[in-house]
């Protein structure tokens, strides 16, 4: 996988020097943590917010709260992480769908590179194609033949307008030159309950969140948006596979507002990663289908570096961006 080469290339040097880590370490936190994340209950981020947030309690003493805010593709998550003090004691998760949503949307008023500093780099997943029972196909390919057949007639959900599970089914689209209506919703949780009640035929959605519906039957995996076939579904096909140069991922990381004093970023990000470092939590995100990362603030800044060169580059592909 890409994020491997990248990491074994990059040499991770100290985020600060050992004293100025442990002094911030001796007075952070003084009180309880807001973690803002911009996707609904049961969404991915949320899921893995709050097993982060429960062991860091383990070990600050202090709560990590964690405060989701869906809509705009978590736009709104960014723009009250910004509006926020920084002084540490507000976070964001930053994942791929608000970087999507940074080329995608015309009204976006911040710069993700400029306003918001790396904490952590968590891990990445796919997002899964899911398909109900009353869709008459169990194949992706069979699903590309109905929607040529059937033009505009096919609806597939997302968490909202922007964000990485739209550009997922414009990509395939693009790719397959069909055309299979967007519907937006407020968060990935909304979009299934729409898929299993046939208000759309079907929706992306990132692994951890598509597990159970899968496990349960109650929803078809058709494909995995990653280039490779994810461990926890290995039957399940990559879309690349059927469709050449098909390739979407999510990922999640720890940011917060550009200003905040650097030890206590230091500080962040050096407990986040002991704690993701962990075999027990390492061992829960792999359940989930996260294949962990636990890289500090100069992973994450190139990781950063590279996804927003690929996004650019996708968006630009898939014609997905609005004007103004």
């Amino acid at each position: 996988m890409r994020i491997l080469k990248i990491l074994t290339a990059l040499a991770v040097p100290a985020l600060l020097s050992a004293p100025a880590v442990n002094a911030a370490e001796n007075k952070y936190p003084e009180k309880p943590i807001r973690l803002i994340i911009g996707s609904a209950a049961g969404s991915g981020p949320d899921i893995i917010s709050r097993q982060l947030a429960d062991r860091l309690y383990e070990s600050w003493k202090q709560r990590v709260v964690v405060d989701a805010r869906p809509g705009a593709a978590g736009a709104i998550s960014a723009e009250l992480t910004l509006a926020s003090a920084a002084d540490g004691y507000t976070w964001m998760m930053l994942t791929s769908q608000l970087f999507v949503a940074s080329q995608v949307l015309a009204d976006i008023k911040f710069d993700l590179q400029r306003d918001l500093r790396s904490a952590a780099l968590i891990g990445v997943t796919p997002f899964v194609l899911l398909s109900n029972s009353q869709l008459p196909v169990k194949s992706l390919k069979e699903l590309i033949d109905l929607a040529k057949k059937q033009p505009g007639k096919l609806r597939y959900g997302s968490a909202g307008t922007g964000a990485s599970e739209h550009l997922s089914g414009v990509l395939l689209n693009h790719l397959t030159g069909t055309n299979m209506l967007h519907v937006p919703y407020k968060g990935v949780a909304q979009s299934i309950a729409d898929a299993l009640a046939n208000e759309v035929q079907m929706t992306y959605a990132v692994l951890p969140a598509a597990l159970p519906h899968i496990q349960g039957g109650r929803l078809r995996p058709l494909g995995v948006t990653t280039a490779k076939r994810a461990a926890l579904i290995p039957d399940v096909p990559a879309i690349g596979e059927v469709v050449p140069g098909y390739a979407m991922n999510a990922w999640y990381s720890i940011v917060a507002k550009n200003g905040t004093p650097a030890p206590v970023l230091a500080a962040m990000s050096s407990e986040i990663v002991k704690v993701m470092r962990e075999p027990a939590f390492g061992e829960r995100m792999k359940a989930l289908g996260i294949e962990m990362v636990a890289g500090d603030g100069a992973v994450l800044d190139a990781w950063r570096r590279e996804e927003n060169k690929r996004i650019v580059e996708l968006v630009k592909i898939s014609g997905a961006k609005e004007t103004k």
